[in-house]
């Protein structure tokens, strides 16, 4: 069984190959298994780095949008519920989380809801 290396034991052309992939997973959210980099050069590498950089950046401004709207919709909902019969916050979330099946797992609901990552910790 081969063993892995360190990232100071690998080449530079193996350096980038691996910052490639995890670069290429940030802005497109799946690995390019794909795309086949064994006859690239550092210089080809260089490039598509430039590129990807261009694209987690928009990727971010999509997602940061995103969870924008999300939370908005959700408050809206939330509110909705306070409207229509729950005494406060606590329960219209219960009854959310009832809803949407999450048992009272929060990060969960979060997920579901493309709602930030700890977006009911700040919340509260």
């Amino acid at each position: 069984m081969e063993q892995f290396k360190s990232w100071d034991e690998m080449t530079a052309l193996e350096q980038a190959r691996e910052t490639y992939w995890d670069m290429y997973k940030d802005a497109y959210g799946v690995r390019p298994r794909w795309i086949d980099t064994t006859a690239w050069t550092l210089e080809v590498f260089e490039a598509e780095f430039a590129s990807l950089a261009t694209a987690i950046e928009q990727a971010e401004i999509q997602r940061k949008a995103a969870e924008a709207d999300a939370q908005h919709d959700f408050e809206m909902r939330v509110q909705g519920l306070l409207m229509s019969g729950a005494r406060d916050r606590n329960m219209a979330l219960r009854w959310i989380h009832e809803a949407e099946g999450s048992n009272g797992d929060d990060e969960y609901l979060c997920f579901t809801q493309g709602l930030p990552y700890g977006y009911f910790r700040k919340a509260a």
